[in-house]
This record gives C-alpha cells, sequence and structure tokens, in this order.
C-alpha cells in the first residue's frame, strides 16, 4: 500500500508544478523524508495525509486509488503555480479545501 500512496503523492505533486523542497518546507519536514513517503520506503503518517490532501485539492482516498482514470479526475482541483511561500502555500491550500467542501456538496445536491 505504501507505494500506491508514494506514486499517488508524486503524481499529485507534480500535477500541481511543486517540487520536492517546496512541499517539503510547506510540511516542515526534510526533503529526504517526502521523498521516502514518495517511493514508498517509509509509512506517511495520517497528518501528512492531511496536509496534501488540502494543498493538491484531493480527498485523502486519492492517495488510496489504484486506477489511473479515477487518479485523473481527482486532478480536477490541481493548477501549475511556481515560486510560492509557505504562507502562499498555505492561502492555496486553504483554496482548494473550500473547493472540494463545495464539490461535494454539490454531489450531495445531485443525487
Amino acid at each position: 500500500m505504501d507505494a500506491i500512496i508514494g506514486n499517488n503523492l508524486k503524481v499529485f505533486r507534480e500535477a500541481n508544478g511543486f517540487t520536492q523542497e517546496r512541499v517539503a518546507s510547506f510540511l516542515g519536514i526534510e526533503r529526504g523524508t517526502l521523498s521516502n513517503y514518495e517511493l514508498g520506503t517509509r509509512d506517511t503518517p495520517v497528518s501528512i495525509l492531511m496536509k496534501l490532501s488540502d494543498l493538491y485539492g484531493v480527498e485523502m482516498a486519492d492517495f488510496f486509488e489504484e486506477e489511473e482514470a479515477k487518479i485523473k479526475d481527482a486532478l480536477v482541483c490541481s493548477f501549475r503555480m511556481e515560486h510560492l511561500s509557505d504562507e502562499d502555500m498555505a492561502v492555496v491550500a486553504n483554496f482548494k479545501e473550500v473547493v472540494k467542501s463545495y464539490l461535494k456538496m454539490s454531489y450531495l445536491e445531485r443525487r
């Protein structure tokens, strides 16, 4: 399962145009630690997954997804950004959290 999570972490990070250095800085961890998460050689703590879920604009469950088509669907909130400070990344994460909530509410209304 760590390999699946790691691969998805990398896919979502790259889709958003972030480097490992930027994401690690945002998370307050070493770049090597993030690399180990992405390689699947180290368990990713839930607290880190929660922060990345907001930053990448995906649901927590998307990190565990094995189907490539579903992973691509999860990239709806991704947009590439460069040269962001940690504070800017926090604002982006908050915004994407709002978008995810809106999409969930819209889905529930249609049901």
